[in-house]
């Protein structure tokens, strides 16, 4: 530690994210009076691009990350594979015993110098799909806000990050701190769900590839309790070709998809309309509006009211 103060070191890598790198800098550097010194560092000092911000002076190289108590990196645009340089860095960081964080898209770093191996680990929602690709040995979680897995972390987008950051002052000092410093910061101290709530609708798989007919009937069809023989019948296939043909085309079994699908249509309806829970759940097909209300949660995160109150702000119906 620095001074007695635990030392925070922020990588900034080529095209870093500037709301990116700017959470830790404002959650840790600009509290004189903390806990914590941060220290910023790129591979070789000197100018580094931002992304949406102008161009950074960074004094320090990546011999900074010696004397790290916790290793911060942040998003950087379109993740690639950074240097060989770069990922020896921090492989040699998390082995003296440094604490590995990363925000956003930080985590494709993080994957690259194996550290995210054998651990969950979460990402930008947009991105997810990509790291779970790319690193398969790497359980992607993308509904997450952040993910501790004790000495290494990961946060979701962008400003799950801030949400991370409060979560490290929790670890290390309790919540009385944490939250002071998240009211100083206008920031929630903890936020209710995660990610699911703000990823994109499922888009229906491309009308030109696969029975088209039968998802598009499927979607008219919601609000009924289709089963998997059904949807075998009205694409004409054995309910084996129908389930193999399903996972070729989306990735997940018939009733996943249906349920996904009904999530999906709830959210629509949730955001646009003044209808009830119970007419919601009603018109989506999942059931009772208790049902409907813990499957909402169990996916997206947040109860159906809550999600109402943050995406359709304008006085509706009781939700």
């Amino acid at each position: 530690m620095a001074g007695g103060k635990h030392r925070v070191v922020v990588v900034a890598l080529e095209n870093v994210l500037a709301l990116d790198i700017g959470i830790p800098l404002q959650v840790f550097g600009s509290w004189p009076d903390g806990p914590y010194s941060l220290t910023v560092c790129a591979e070789q000092p000197g100018l580094v691009t931002m992304h949406g911000g102008p161009v950074l002076s960074v004094a320090d190289g990546l011999d900074a990350l010696a004397t790290a108590d916790t290793v911060i990196v942040p998003g950087y645009l379109e993740p690639h594979t950074p240097s060989a340089p770069v990922s020896a860095a921090l492989r040699d960081a998390a082995a003296r015993g440094s604490r590995m964080v990363s925000i956003c898209l930080g985590a494709f770093a993080l994957a690259a110098a194996g550290l995210l191996d054998g651990r969950r680990a979460t990402t930008h929602w947009q991105y997810a799909a990509r790291l779970a690709t790319q690193y398969p040995r790497v359980t992607v979680q993308p509904e997450a806000l952040y993910i501790d897995e004790g000495h290494v972390l990961t946060s979701g987008g962008v400003t799950a990050g801030i949400d991370l950051c409060l979560h490290l002052i929790r670890r290390d000092h309790g919540a009385r701190l944490a939250n002071q410093r998240a009211r100083l910061l206008v920031a929630a101290p903890h936020r209710t769900g995660g990610q699911a709530q703000f990823m994109d609708l499922p888009v229906p798989p491309d009308p030109n590839d696969g029975p088209a007919p039968v998802y598009e009937w499927a979607l008219r069809n919601l609000h009924q309790p289709l089963t998997v023989d059904q949807l075998a019948r009205q694409a004409g296939m054995s309910r084996r070709t129908l389930i193999r043909r399903f996972h070729s085309d989306t990735g997940r079994p018939p009733m996943r998809w249906l349920l996904d699908a009904r999530l999906a249509l709830a959210r629509e309806l949730l955001e646009s309309s003044d209808l009830t829970v119970e007419a919601v759940a009603r018109r989506c097909g999942l059931g009772t509006s208790a049902n409907f209300r813990t499957l909402f949660k169990a996916n997206v995160g947040v109860a159906p009211r809550a999600y109402r109150e943050t995406f359709n702000p304008s006085p509706l119906s009781e939700a």
